[in-house]
């Protein structure tokens, strides 16, 4: 009866911190994100432009613009389009109970493993489906700021990815059989990419048999020392994804690992010994890796002369993002405008889904809008990511990656 009446406590307390974490962090999507019109953005490689030859409502500042509310020209269709594709992974509750813990939510302490999910989720994009794919379903998410994008500019960015697919490219005159073969071409690129991005989002599922889920990453914590409720660093968190992508059994997961750089630094041979692990002696069998670096960009604050080095590596196509943050509160970053960071939000507590149900419903894993963050307030502690399919690619990242060093880098100053 005491351990029963101890296990209703833990219950109650853990609703009671998930009602209080979800009405601290549901305000997270109701503050508006402001973009400058005279700077680029870049998003995980690619680059946007927001020019517009319209007049636009400036910020009272008068230096920025509301993108959403008042520029409906230039890449922001393409961006917003991009952005919203990337898989979101938020605090959830009401998910299976964590072993070992009472615990059905993991707000308030799990966000630095959503944001390592999220960073490894985009790796597994790049690997199944590529930079380029963007989900058609991203422009009917609603966001919860109604003012934030017009319906104008979704009426023009649905008309405009509608052109895309139907006429763009093609000859003026096609015959009824051409065409009837370049639909189903595209139907069956567009079922493919469906499933592969449905099953993406599976692994991350909140439940104990997911490979990338919650209560997977929690049990390759404990190695680690740590537990459910604990909170996770950057570097913790970086170690216990390569352990989950080791241990993953799914088929279709074993053309990929994880290698974790030390004390910074990437070894060729040891990225060349995860790539031919186990995968035999043919070069046409070696595995993907995703190669994330931990690093700490200061002392107690984050040093202002690594912000040039920060933006080329976020420049680089095969970069899949940063996971940081501020003190004790994680972030993903994906891209950056000039001294701001572009960054995906995990304290917003949402539902439980259940993604072993055929047609899940995907909106609550794409995130509506973007958020931005001074690079001064960015934690001195993240770890950044890098995807390549082969060893040509990790040649030419590591090529980048030099230049990126070679331009950027100078000794910091204290």
């Amino acid at each position: 009866m005491e351990a029963t009446g101890t296990d209703e406590v833990e219950k109650l307390k853990s609703k009671f911190m998930s009602a209080w974490h979800n009405m601290k962090y549901s305000w997270v999507l109701k503050t508006k994100t402001y973009f400058s019109r005279n700077s680029a953005v870049i998003l995980l490689g690619k680059c946007y432009h927001f020019k517009s030859d319209e007049p636009s409502e400036l910020s009272p500042d008068g230096s920025c613009l509301d993108i959403v509310d008042t520029v409906i020209s230039g890449n922001v269709e393409e961006f917003r389009k991009d952005f919203i594709s990337r898989i979101w992974l938020t605090y959830r509750e009401d998910f299976p109970q964590i072993k070992d813990s009472a615990l059905t939510t993991d707000c308030g302490w799990g966000c630095t493993l959503r944001t390592g999910q999220m960073l490894l989720a985009q790796g597994l994009v790049l690997h199944f489906l590529g930079r380029a794919w963007t989900w058609p379903g991203a422009l009917n998410i609603e966001n919860s700021d109604s003012e934030s994008w017009t319906s104008h500019t979704v009426k023009k960015l649905t008309a405009s990815f509608d052109a895309s697919l139907t006429g763009g490219r093609e000859p003026k005159v096609l015959s009824k059989d051409h065409k009837e073969a370049l639909k189903r071409d595209c139907d069956d690129s567009e079922m493919r990419d469906e499933v592969y991005h449905r099953k993406i989002i599976s692994w991350f599922g909140d439940s104990p048999p997911a490979s990338f889920g919650l209560h997977q990453l929690i049990e390759y914590g404990k190695k680690s020392g740590k537990t459910a409720g604990d909170w996770y660093g950057p570097a913790v968190v970086a170690h216990i994804l390569r352990k989950a992508v080791e241990e993953a059994r799914d088929p279709e997961l074993q053309g990929i690992t994880i290698y974790v750089a030390q004390d910074c630094t990437v070894y060729s041979s040891d990225v060349v010994d995860r790539q031919c692990s186990s995968m035999g002696s043919e070069k046409a069998d070696m595995k993907a890796v995703i190669i994330l670096v931990p690093v700490r960009l200061g002392g107690e604050r984050t040093n202002m002369d690594y912000l040039e080095f920060v933006k080329g590596i976020l420049s680089l196509e095969y970069c899949v993002g940063v996971v940081g943050g501020k003190p004790k509160q994680s972030y993903y970053f994906a891209g950056f405008q000039d001294d701001s960071l572009i960054y995906m939000d995990p304290h917003y507590c949402q539902s439980f889904v259940d993604v072993s149900i055929k047609d899940f419903p995907l909106e609550s894993f794409h995130c509506p809008s973007p958020k931005k963050m001074s690079f001064k307030n960015m934690d001195p502690s993240c770890t950044i990511g890098f995807y390549c399919r082969n060893m040509k690619d990790f040649e030419r990242i590591s090529e980048e990656i030099t230049k990126v060093l070679l331009i950027h880098w100078r000794e910091p100053t204290d």
